[in-house]
């Protein structure tokens, strides 16, 4: 009997470390992300992401004139509609004009049920209107949130220009920083990663709550901050 428990007790720790070494895996493993408005930044990052190995859907609702950069970055991207990208993402990747928040979390609620979405939108008064201007009252990721209910948002690449997503990632030296925020660790834990393999480095700075201390006009992007400079900038 004791030798019985002691082989169910190998073979089930055995299980444990396989289960344990599978997760491992599955965190390091290929993303599929969905962009929902792939402009400057969102043709960046697709890019840098399929260059980090991830797979790719950039999105239009004219997706034909997206298939010439999708030719150019390879078997890894692939192009479709916002609803498309939405549902064949894991990730998704929200890149558009603040204003068309609202609208996103309308029409695609379905697919995007659930789902980490990074949201790099910047609501600006002056071309955004009203919506925008109670959005950056409130603050962008508490605004974001009540845009896109029933996923999981980080606050994510709206503290740099495109011109810097562009120039300097994968830079030598201390990068470019990150910020991020959001409720969801786990979620952090997905964007964190994307931003390195991006060619970043992620500064968590807390809840959406705490996504106001770097929004647009908060000057963060601006300074083109170091992860260090960062967390002194924010008193992190």
């Amino acid at each position: 009997m004791f030798r019985l428990f002691h082989c169910l007790g190998i073979a089930l720790f055995s299980a444990w470390l396989m289960l344990g070494a599978t997760a491992s895996l599955a965190q390091e493993a290929p993303q599929r992300i969905g962009i929902i408005g792939t402009g400057n930044i969102g043709s960046t990052l697709a890019r840098l992401w399929v260059e980090a190995g991830h797979e790719v859907m950039i999105s239009s609702r004219n997706p034909e004139r997206l298939q010439p950069l999708a030719d150019e970055l390879g078997v890894r991207a692939r192009v479709g509609t916002p609803r498309e990208a939405a549902a064949f993402g894991e990730v998704i990747m929200l890149a558009v004009p603040y204003g068309a928040t609202p609208q996103v979390g309308r029409d695609y609620a379905t697919e995007l049920a659930g789902k980490v979405v990074l949201d790099a939108g910047n609501p600006r008064p002056g071309r955004d209107g009203p919506m925008a201007e109670e959005a950056v009252e409130m603050g962008a990721g508490l605004a974001s949130q009540q845009f896109l209910p029933g996923v999981r948002l980080v606050r994510a690449f709206n503290a740099i220009s495109a011109h810097n997503l562009r120039s300097q990632a994968h830079r030598d030296g201390e990068k470019l920083a990150i910020p991020l925020a959001a409720d969801d660790q786990a979620a952090l834990e997905v964007a964190a990663r994307l931003v390195t393999d991006a060619g970043f480095d992620p500064v968590i700075v807390g809840p959406l709550s705490s996504a106001k201390s770097f929004d647009f006009n908060s000057g963060v992007s601006a300074r083109m901050p170091t992860a260090r400079e960062l967390r002194e900038l924010l008193n992190l």
